[in-house]
């Protein structure tokens, strides 16, 4: 009896034993088949990234530009042989003359380069306005190293988009998606040239979306991704994981110069409706309403008394403007246009621009108190809308100099304060100001040591200073600034 139990006992535990081995041999083969179902799945997502690149690299293209700019040197080539420890050794016999210090403006080829892809077999390519737009010749690389002259059809600065054709056969063509579909967080592949390393490829995610008031272009809604993105992409696509265009890389946030994580692509559909009117017209025309505008802060809610920050509130209405006609005026808060909420200031501006000139709109404003639908009939954009304007003396343009306000957003995004003084926004090639070092972005804090805040003083200064051929800047770049001289050319 007691043997008995004990065989029965020792069964037992040896079915048990062997039934904890079948469960951890089950666990180990499960755990295999686990890994191997998550390497199969990596598999199929790095399979899916390739299809995609196999299917739209060849439609994308290297462009490379040139232009040529006449510059004159500060300092003559020649000048070491006037140097005294020269001369020491050589002799005075090699001096140069007085006259052949001053060297005359020279005439130099200006390369760059960035990317570009084909939107139709007809060979027309999308691209950067800051690519191609100052361009005396373009030569567009494809990916398997046809070389080909391109033409400029039409170009658009304000939203930084350029079309361009070749003539070729046998053209690859990418396919146009629709930006307004993506969400955040879904993958996207940049392909391009940074570098001029062409055909380079990048994957990431969309970071954000509506991205503006970046002082990129005049009118932004960008498409913000953490794809890699470098100087050269410029003008390439930003694809889905279809392998359509939903965006064209344009710039970078960058303290380097190089990649930092945040680059900004175009919206296509943004890059389509300037596309579509380049393909007819040569340009692009677009809807005007004739007001100035800015956001409704808490502060202003208050003062207007709105319920939230919300709307756009119109601070000044041109004379004999479509805003003008309809009876728009200063202080009033747009809420609406055609029924569609208007939350910020850059939404209203996007959404005249893209309205054609003639249509009949309705806008939806807070007067008073008072809620009023007015109808307004949109205008078209005058052609110097939105470029700076000088508004000074003239010797200032002649010596290369574009300047403008410092307006609130400006100075945010250059990092100084309002008003504190007038802001370089361009500087021509080959002039005195760009031999004296003048850039774009830097402040005129003085002139002829008359400090200067805005336009309209700059302007004062130089009415009452001796009319000459130089002036003295006090400029600020960051957290210094230095005396400048600039002296006409003759």
């Amino acid at each position: 009896m007691y043997n008995s139990k004990r065989i029965i006992h020792n069964l037992y535990i040896f079915a048990a034993f062997i039934c904890c081995l079948t469960l951890t041999q089950f666990s180990v083969s499960s755990a295999h088949a686990g890994d191997d179902e998550n390497i199969a799945m990596l598999d199929r997502s790095a399979k899916a990234f390739s299809s995609v690149v196999k299917k739209a690299g060849p439609a994308v293209v290297h462009v490379q530009v040139e232009k040529s700019i006449k510059k004159r040197f500060q300092q003559n080539p020649l000048d070491f042989f006037n140097d005294p420890f020269f001369e020491r050794f050589f002799g005075p016999q090699f001096r140069q003359p007085k006259e052949r210090e001053e060297q005359q403006p020279r005439e130099f080829k200006q390369r760059g380069a960035g990317s570009g892809f084909i939107i139709s077999s007809e060979g027309y390519i999308l691209t950067n306005n800051h690519v191609v737009g100052d361009a005396d010749s373009i030569t567009v690389r494809l990916a398997d190293e046809r070389e080909f002259k391109a033409e400029i059809i039409g170009t658009d600065p304000q939203s930084d988009v350029a079309l361009i054709k070749i003539d070729g056969k046998d053209l690859p063509v990418l396919s146009l998606g629709n930006s307004d579909t993506m969400e955040v967080g879904e993958w996207v592949i940049a392909i391009g040239s940074p570098f001029e390393l062409n055909q380079t490829v990048t994957v990431g995610v969309v970071s954000a979306k509506g991205r503006s008031r970046m002082g990129i272009s005049d009118y932004e809604n960008f498409i913000q991704t953490d794809a890699a993105i470098n100087p050269g992409n410029s003008g390439g696509p930003l694809l889905n994981i279809h392998g359509e265009a939903i965006g064209m890389n344009t710039a970078i946030f960058s303290r380097s110069g190089g990649y930092m994580g945040i680059g900004f692509a175009i919206p296509i559909n943004m890059a389509k409706t300037s596309k579509d009117q380049l393909l007819k017209h040569g340009k692009v025309t677009r809807g005007w309403l004739g007001v100035v505008i800015q956001d409704v802060t808490d502060d202003l809610a208050k003062s207007f008394d709105l319920k939230n920050a919300q709307g756009v509130l119109i601070s000044e209405v041109a004379d004999d403007s479509p805003a003008q006609k309809a009876g728009l005026h200063q202080g009033d808060v747009v809420n609406k246009l055609n029924n569609t909420e208007i939350k910020d200031v850059t939404a209203l501006r996007n959404k005249i621009a893209l309205i054609l000139p003639g249509t009949k709109i309705t806008v939806e404003i807070f007067r008073d108190g008072k809620t009023k639908k007015l109808t307004v009939t949109i205008g078209e954009q005058p052609e110097d809308f939105g470029q700076p304007k000088f508004n000074g003396d003239s010797s200032l343009r002649k010596m290369g100099l574009t300047l403008q306000d410092l307006t609130r957003d400006l100075a945010k995004q250059f990092n100084y304060t309002e008003d504190q003084g007038v802001l370089i926004a361009g500087v021509q090639p080959g002039s005195p100001a760009e031999m004296a070092g003048l850039k774009s972005g830097q402040l005129i804090e003085e002139i002829n040591k008359n400090r200067v805040h805005n336009l309209k003083q700059l302007k004062q200064v130089l009415d009452k200073s001796k009319k000459g051929d130089q002036v003295l800047l006090r400029v600020r770049a960051g957290e210094h600034s230095q005396y400048v001289v600039l002296r006409a050319q003759e």
